[in-house]
């Protein structure tokens, strides 16, 4: 039986997996790389680091998994979305690659907003304003690195990067491309009012290509390092968070995603590109005959990360001696809380904030505290302040999109049980919990599958899905959570005039 490499770039990481045509997992291999915060709102990350670690996974993966090189039926990637490299003519980075966390542009957000239609782009790319895409990255780069600038011969995203090095062509798929703010989801190109507005060419874009085109020739030194036939099949595949959905299962109607990973995200499949007059969501390619439309956030798992390596120096000391997991420690804690943390409230704006209000200004803010407080109900504020985030979401894609029937849940956050169940309690409905295989690496092989015409659609992937638990909201929780998701709302509306005036502070 063949098998297929699914290859997932991810934020802080790169993980290779191999699966027989069949669904059965081969091989897993991960590893982290380095995120570098020089300055404020700065979120950096080095090529090179990246590509060896996407080299260094699939080797490792493929010598787990003991194939012949004849049994492999192709590679498919995916990878995260929203980033940003200027390149050179020779294919080198001129400088560090921007991450979606990279928020140094939003001075230059807010000149195109106040000089453009923001509506009308967003309307057109699916993509609102923000320091996330690439339309003020490009702005910033141009005006705050001019020598940098005219060296450039293209902008590209970490996946371009990486497929030039195996493929040693430019190409990108409609859905990496669909999350730039470059392109026109309808008109299917690069944006030309965009281009104009930014005073640069089409020709600094890669050629864009379907999510399942399929290449014949890798560069020889790849071949040769990770023992694969220079012919081998290469699918260019899709972006993390879309393909997340096809991981989880969730292809039909009115089946909604949440993941909560580092960021997080809340998606919906639909049948064509599909906007919020509101300009809460954004809306990105999967295939020619799938879009997903959804939102997503900085402040997921790094809210909760921040609350350990902050305040719980003590507790990971003694995780480690008692062989848990920290989070595992820190969450047993969070549980002698009731729900609503007594009355404390955390907007998680560590990082500023995406959908659905697009504000790079919001900073965290923790409200309600008094003697009665500690530790344990700062943790559980933390958990249900990045649950109220993502339920914000929600509510704008069931507007937007379609009534939701069915939720199902995906990332690290899936390893508490308490804060699934947070969410169940949050949101009002049963959340299903998938086994193995899920994820975006496992979405990248199904995607491979049909594009080899191993599977006619991609809803074929319910045949490889399993529920391995459910949740179920409490009444009484769900009330509660509603009374103070209200308060929450309430506070981040209050402070808008005090969000921009600190984040001009912390700029400098």
């Amino acid at each position: 039986m063949q098998a297929i490499i699914g290859v997932d770039i991810g934020t802080t990481g790169a993980r290779t997996v191999i699966h027989r045509t069949d669904g059965t997992l081969l091989a897993s291999q991960s590893q982290d790389y380095p995120l570098y915060t020089p300055n404020p709102a700065w979120a950096e990350q080095e090529p090179e680091e990246i590509f060896q670690a996407v080299m260094s996974v699939t080797e490792k993966a493929l010598l787990q998994a003991k194939l012949p090189p004849d049994r492999i039926a192709g590679l498919c990637f995916g990878s995260v979305f929203h980033s940003f490299i200027p390149i050179d003519r020779d294919g080198n980075a001129l400088c560090r690659m921007m991450n979606w966390a990279d928020s140094r542009s939003q001075l230059y957000t807010e000149r195109l907003k106040s000089e453009q239609d923001a509506k009308a782009i967003y309307m057109r790319t699916g993509c609102p304003l923000h320091p996330m895409y690439m339309p003020s990255k490009i702005l910033w780069f141009k005006h705050e690195r001019p020598d940098l600038f005219r060296r450039t011969y293209k902008f590209v995203s970490i996946k371009e990067y990486i497929m030039y090095r195996f493929l040693k062509q430019y190409i990108v798929d409609r859905s990496i491309a669909s999350g730039s703010g470059m392109y026109n989801i309808h008109a299917l190109e690069w944006d030309q009012e965009l281009l104009a507005v930014l005073g640069i060419s089409g020709d600094m874009f890669s050629r864009v290509v379907p999510t399942t085109h399929v290449t014949e020739e890798i560069a020889p030194e790849v071949a040769a390092r990770l023992g694969l036939p220079p012919d081998l099949k290469v699918v260019v595949g899709a972006g993390d968070g879309v393909l997340s959905s096809i991981g989880a299962g969730a292809i039909n109607p009115g089946q909604l995603t949440a993941m909560i990973g580092t960021s997080g995200a809340v998606r919906l499949v639909t049948d064509k590109p599909t906007v919020d007059e509101k300009l809460r969501t954004w809306c990105y390619n999967l295939t020619d005959k799938y879009w997903v439309a959804g939102g997503a956030i900085n402040n997921g798992g790094i809210a909760f990360r921040w609350m350990r390596d902050k305040f719980a120096e003590t507790e990971q000391r003694v995780a480690e001696k008692m062989g848990l997991d920290a989070y595992q420690l820190l969450s047993t804690y969070a549980e002698k809380v009731p729900a609503g943390s007594d009355g404390l409230i955390l907007l998680p704006f560590f990082a500023g904030e995406r959908a659905p209000y697009w504000n790079a200004n919001a900073r965290g803010v923790l409200f309600g505290l008094n003697l009665n407080h500690d530790k344990r109900h700062m943790i559980r504020a933390t958990l249900e302040g990045v649950t109220y985030r993502m339920f914000s979401i929600y509510q704008a894609l069931d507007q937007v999109a379609g009534p939701v029937n069915e939720i199902r849940v995906s990332g690290s956050f899936t390893r508490s049980k308490l804060w699934v169940q947070i969410m169940a309690d949050v949101f009002g409905k049963m959340i299903s919990v998938p086994g193995e295989p899920e994820g975006s690496a496992f979405g990248a092989t199904i995607l491979g599958m049909h594009a080899l015409g191993i599977l006619k659609d991609i809803k074929e992937v319910g045949g490889f899905i399993n529920i391995k638990e459910r949740y179920y909201p409490s009444a009484e929780n769900h009330s509660r959570y509603q009374e103070l998701f209200s308060i929450y709302e309430r506070i981040y509306w209050n402070l808008q005039s005090e969000f921009a005036a600190i984040a001009k502070i912390q700029r400098g």
